[in-house]
């Protein structure tokens, strides 16, 4: 079995991605230092799989800690980035961390990979780095336009910084620019658990319906849409995470052309935020309480993908429909009521 280090695999796509991993076949740790995760969801992980994961609770930015963990797994045959800071509102009240956070722990690994001989790298990229795109959907050969915030800047940069390591380096790499994923694993022993108010459309939702959050807001509804609020790609998470599979598997197997390739990761499909929340609605047969408010720093327009090159080249299909996302969210919601009412 290939080792594969998961930074970030305490959180919300990293633990599906390690689910995923380890029900095709790979062994897997995880480098997390919880800063914006919980521990507890590794539980949720063995109890799908039958397997305790390791998690190396560090902190990536620190070069030495980060040797420590290659100097500990001398076997660790490629890593999947996940972590880093993902809050666009966040990120324009503070660009700075997000700039010292997101791009130094890109820095630490890359040292890492070259001194420790570890030529897999695949890396979680967004769709947030074609900035405001003039029409949807986008291609990977869309032109990248100035980003929406400094969070979509930190990508723009990690993708150009893999882009040049990799010339000159043995590192094989991949870009997967993900859209919106959404969702939680069908188990219902994963999902998403925000840290403080969700920054992201459907734990907002679900956590208002819930009753945690007494209202929620929709940013504006005055975009050039179908309905005025803005427009995205929405996916199910564990069809995200399978991607990931399947992106080390076509690395392993030397099917790449060039030594960093882009794969978009999307439905194709466009839902604007009102749609989103009457296809909860619909499900949970729940009234949601939200307002319209005004249009939010960062957000753009609207965004969603072609994947048509994921579909041929890695064999990736989505599987999940809107109404699928909508409600293993809500399950999960109901089971986090469920275990803090025991």
């Amino acid at each position: 079995m290939k080792k594969i280090l998961v930074t970030g695999g305490c959180g919300y796509i990293g633990s599906h991605t390690i689910v995923d991993l380890l029900q095709n076949g790979f062994e897997v740790i995880s480098a997390d230092n919880n800063s914006r995760s919980t521990p507890a969801i590794l539980e949720g992980v063995e109890r799908i799989t039958g397997k305790k994961v390791k998690n190396y609770f560090i902190d990536l930015c620190n070069l030495e800690d980060t040797r420590r963990l290659f100097i500990d797994n001398p076997d660790i045959s490629g890593i999947i980035h996940f972590a880093a800071f993902k809050s666009v509102g966040e990120s324009v009240e503070k660009p700075l961390m997000y700039f010292e956070n997101n791009l130094g722990s890109l820095f630490n690994l890359l040292k890492c990979c070259t001194e420790f001989s570890v030529d897999t790298f695949v890396f979680s990229s967004s769709c947030t780095v074609y900035g405001n795109p003039d029409q949807s959907p986008v291609t990977e050969e869309t032109p990248i336009k100035m980003a929406e915030s400094p969070y979509g800047y930190t990508k723009q940069m990690s993708e150009e910084i893999i882009q040049q390591t990799v010339k000159a380096t043995n590192i094989q790499a991949i870009l997967l620019r993900y859209f919106n994923p959404v969702g939680a694993h069908p188990s219902n022993q994963i999902g998403e658990v925000p840290i403080g108010r969700p920054a992201n459309l459907v734990p907002a939702i679900t956590q208002t319906a819930i009753g945690k959050l007494s209202q929620m807001q929709v940013y504006g509804n005055d975009y050039p849409t179908r309905d005025g609020s803005c427009m995205r790609d929405y996916i199910h998470v564990s069809d995200i995470a399978h991607a990931h599979t399947l992106a080390l598997n076509y690395l392993i197997e030397k099917n790449n052309k060039t030594n960093c390739e882009i794969f978009n990761l999307g439905t194709g499909n466009g839902y604007t935020v009102l749609e989103v929340i009457k296809t909860f609605e619909k499900i949970s047969e729940h009234p949601l309480n939200y307002v319209i408010g005004g249009r939010r720093n960062g957000d753009v327009v609207a965004i969603y993908a072609n994947n048509e090159k994921s579909q041929q080249l890695l064999g990736w299909k989505p599987q999940y429909t809107l109404e699928d996302m909508m409600q293993t969210a809500w399950n999960w919601e109901l089971k986090l009521k469920e275990e803090q009412n025991k």
